[in-house]
């Protein structure tokens, strides 16, 4: 904390001309001192306001700030939308007749006169919710032949005197595992719906066991994604055992793979098994320990591109990040219109786009020029704002950055691993921690097999019910309908 010293007047006016002229270098000195630290909370402020979910820590954040323009498509419903209502069905399940007896008119008596015709209503609802027990039974018999009491096989999936169906399991790790119900709601839910409340110890069980069942349909995830020409990863933190570990995610727009580990770096990328198999390109944050990778090429999130430069404009009104972010959004508009029609720009186009983007940077690093001699005066490590070190990172990894310009099969974000990401800070917020490392790992292993059932329009609920009994080695890509709609 900076301590500011106090003076009367009549102090000040017994002080020579040098001891005055010291204590105003000494009180600007403090005045930079504070205004650089004034500058460093708003700068954070203002980062903090524009970060994606996934990038959220234990600490409460601001809601962050949309990059969506003014003046675009207005929040709900857009002009020509087809609404969504409830119709009517052919064949309802029950059919209720109410009889007319009298008119309301005159009373005179209707229960003789037939009707010409019937009003219709339907009322969808659920029947009365309760667990049915079916009892099987195995005949024991004492065989004529060698004497021996023998008896019967029970089905393969009834081991146990009683035990819970797959059904009813499948909704546990449905309700624990993809809606995060924390153990104690539940179980409570359960109570009070199905009149059975399982103890804590079935639910880890259930969901153990289906994570064991699942194995060969991550395997077959896993090997999948390392033969994707374009591959998305990202990270973020979570608490396991009360100590920091990380959550790393690799997809695709059809598969999900998370893993938990206890780096975010190298190492991590290294167990993670995907990636040091992959060789086409990630798109990834800018983290450092991603170019460490040499096996496979890289494209930079211009998500994070264009928080960081309307961060710059607003906090320091520096003209050249506006100018980048207009370009990087007219170049994806272009991109936008071509990806129907053609596997790529014109050279030509992709030759415009990257001189106005040397153009950008070198208004840019001139507008530093003298900050940046300033500090090569300095000893020590030059200390670089943060307009220059988005430049110099802009720069360095133009190739990176502009990617999705020269392949079409490259997105201009990394928004589809920030999504795969977004529920489990969700299941962070309300269980705060993941108790052990093998809670923590089983939980990833069925989110994978989950947020691929659904990427690919499988109903959830159904896909776990199948993994109780024999595991598909992967998910269909091109699902049928009959495989979304089926029966209980």
């Amino acid at each position: 904390m900076i301590k500011v010293p106090k003076f009367t007047g009549e102090q000040l006016e017994s002080l020579d001309k040098a001891s005055l002229i010291l204590l105003i270098l000494e009180l600007i000195h403090q005045i930079v001192q504070m205004a650089e630290r004034i500058q460093a909370l708003e700068d954070q402020l203002a980062k903090n306001s524009g970060k994606p979910s996934s990038s959220d820590g234990l600490k409460k954040k601001l809601a962050p700030k949309s990059l969506r323009e003014s003046g675009q498509r207005p929040s709900g419903g857009q002009k020509g939308h087809k609404g969504e209502t409830l119709e009517m069905v052919a064949t309802p399940d029950h059919v209720e007749k109410h009889s007319l007896a009298e008119c309301p008119h005159c009373q005179t008596d209707l229960s003789a006169t037939v009707a010409q015709g019937v009003e219709k209503r339907q009322v969808f609802d659920l029947p009365p919710i309760q667990i049915e027990v079916t009892e099987h039974q195995v005949e024991v018999k004492c065989c004529p032949g060698c004497g021996q009491w023998v008896k019967g096989d029970f089905p393969a999936a009834v081991s146990q005197p009683v035990q819970y169906g797959n059904r009813v399991r499948a909704q546990v790790v449905y309700l624990s595992q993809y809606h995060l119900l924390p153990m104690g709601r539940l179980r409570q839910l359960m109570g009070d719906l199905w009149g059975h409340t399982p103890s804590e110890a079935l639910i880890q069980t259930t969901n153990n066991h289906l994570a064991r069942q699942i194995a060969p349909t991550l395997a077959a995830i896993e090997t999948q994604l390392t033969a994707v020409p374009v591959l998305h990863c990202d990270e973020t933190g979570m608490r396991v055992e009360g100590k920091l570990h990380w959550l790393h995610v690799a997809c695709i727009d059809l598969l999900t793979y998370y893993r938990v580990h206890s780096k975010r770096g190298q190492e991590a990328m290294t167990a993670l098994g995907i990636l040091a198999a992959f060789s086409g390109r990630v798109v990834h944050d800018g983290w450092v320990s991603y170019f460490q990778l040499e096996n496979c090429a890289h494209a930079l999130c211009n998500a994070h591109h264009l928080r960081e430069l309307r961060f710059i404009f607003e906090q320091y009104q520096e003209p050249w990040a506006q100018s980048m972010s207009h370009l990087l959004k007219e170049i994806y508009t272009e991109v936008q219109g071509t990806r129907d029609h053609t596997a790529a720009l014109a050279s030509s186009r992709i030759a415009h786009y990257e001189a106005h983007y040397y153009d950008i940077l070198r208004q840019g690093f001139a507008a530093h020029a003298a900050d940046a001699s300033a500090s090569l005066k300095k000893p020590g490590r030059p200390k670089r704002s943060p307009s220059e070190n988005l430049l110099a990172r802009l720069y360095q990894y133009k190739t990176e950055t502009l990617s999705f310009m020269v392949n079409l099969r490259v997105p201009l974000d990394n928004n589809l691993a920030e999504r795969d990401l977004c529920m489990m800070k969700v299941k962070q917020k309300i269980s705060g921690t993941f108790r052990t490392l093998a809670g923590a790992e089983t939980f990833c292993a069925i989110r994978s097999y989950l947020s691929t059932a659904r990427k690919q329009g499988v109903n959830v609920f159904y896909a776990l019910y199948d993994a109780f009994w024999v595991p598909p080695l992967s998910l269909p890509l091109n699902p049928q309908p009959e495989q979304l709609r089926r029966e209980n």
